[in-house]
């Protein structure tokens, strides 16, 4: 029996084949598009069966090749680029092809986990998974909450497991491919690495410099609840994947050269000390983000917690430190 994971090459999909292996688990199908071909990357200290083009799989599926060989499905695959203006290779490449899983997995009663994100709930303050709430800015979130809502039409009548996780802003190991879409804790280290200081958005929205506030979750945090559910096949929702707590940008710029000083033997330094020593400088809030942009998140974990995840999660402090200390290693 196989388990597929879907953007398996990819920064979240890589880092569950790497749990799945931890598991004892080798029988895995990698699914990915490689036309970024330096993905495979993350895919070299892995132990898969096969990997399959993205475009073949589905082919593959409708064909019977799998049928009765697959243990669960663990979608990742897709276009995370909220800045991506084509309409139709967002909705085909993240809604139809989520669809088309769905169909199957259902058809086969196969459990499906699958990404969705926050960026459902727009310019939004309550972020509880309740259609209310949601209200996406940009077509890559529409194409996420387009699929949620085919999830909470099918779950009355599922015949096996369907697990959706809203991410919020992850940030960790094996995300350097994503370039500018990659987190701000991972531009902060090779910003401070290379020019001794980090970059970071002046004040906009109401919010003064640097304190825009997200709800920053830890890779291995991610991974954890992926493994909490695939475990528990009996659990189906739409449930938030976030710490729970929102933090600032300066946060996570503080935490970041603190963990790059630390490295060297240096004392930590404050965000007014890093200020005074030019570590930290402040640019114009782009214009073509006004509007489009989320200056406050914050996960109710409320439902995560009635599922019976009681894990604590990384702060920033915490995780950011061990992210940079995995950097510093690679």
């Amino acid at each position: 029996m196989y388990y597929i994971v879907t953007g398996a090459a990819g920064f979240i999909g890589s880092n569950l084949v790497k749990a799945l292996n931890e598991r004892g688990e080798s029988d895995i199908i990698a699914v990915d598009n490689l036309t970024r071909a330096d993905k495979f990357l993350n895919l070299t200290d892995c132990e898969i069966a096969d990997f399959i083009d993205k475009r073949d799989f589905v082919e593959q599926l409708h064909a019977g090749e799998f049928e009765g060989a697959i243990e669960a499905v663990l979608h990742q695959g897709a276009c995370s680029d909220t800045m991506e203006t084509d309409g139709h290779y967002m909705m085909e490449n993240n809604y139809r092809y989520s669809v088309a899983l769905l169909d199957y997995c259902q058809e086969e009663e196969v459990p499906l986990l699958y990404a969705s994100s926050a960026s459902v709930y727009g310019a939004g303050t309550v972020f509880r998974e309740v259609r209310e709430f949601e209200a996406p800015l940009n077509i890559y979130g529409y194409s996420k909450f387009l699929f949620d809502q085919v999830v909470r039409r099918r779950l009355p009548d599922a015949g096996s497991q369907i697990a959706g996780f809203r991410y919020f802003n992850v940030y960790g190991p094996n995300e350097a491919h994503k370039g500018r879409m990659a987190s701000v804790a991972f531009h902060f280290f090779n910003q401070f690495q290379s020019e001794g200081r980090v970059k970071l958005f002046q004040g906009w929205d109401g919010y003064a410099d640097g304190e825009q506030k997200r709800d920053f979750v830890s890779v291995e945090d991610v991974i954890e609840v992926n493994m909490h559910f695939l475990e528990r096949p009996a659990l189906s929702g739409i449930f938030n994947l976030g710490t729970g707590r929102a933090q600032t940008f300066n946060d996570v710029a503080v935490a970041t050269v603190n963990a790059c000083l630390h490295a060297e033997d240096q004392p930590a330094l404050t965000l007014e000390e890093m200020r005074a020593r030019n570590m930290i400088e402040y640019v114009a809030f782009p214009e073509a983000l006004k509007g489009k942009y989320q200056s406050y998140t914050e996960a109710d974990n409320a439902s995560l917690r009635h599922a019976g995840y009681t894990e604590p999660f990384l702060t920033v402090e915490e995780g950011v430190a061990r992210y940079c200390e995995w950097l510093l290693g690679e």
